[in-house]
């Protein structure tokens, strides 16, 4: 079985998270960890994430990697919290 590869998803784990049926939150999650974890160093996961989001939430909108990949996208967009003192 072949993966679809893409740039922003080169292993195909978001592709395959999709095709999992009874897949829940708390495995897309994991799913998402493992993808970002293995990116190239310098890559821009904001980005990628914002891709594959658009890429597929409109065809699968109630998808629990799609509330995922739209939590990735609202995490980015935040401000870094500064933790520890000074």
């Amino acid at each position: 079985m072949d993966k679809e590869r893409s740039e922003d998803d080169p292993r195909g784990l978001i592709f395959e998270a999709y095709r999992i049926e009874g897949i829940g939150p708390a495995e897309c999650r994991s799913i998402y960890l493992d993808w970002a974890l293995g990116m190239p160093e310098g890559w821009d996961m904001a980005a990628s994430t914002a891709r594959l989001h658009a890429r597929y939430a409109a065809e699968r909108p109630d998808h629990p990697m799609t509330a995922v990949l739209a939590e990735g996208l609202e995490r980015a967009a935040r401000k870094p919290r500064r933790r520890g003192r000074r």
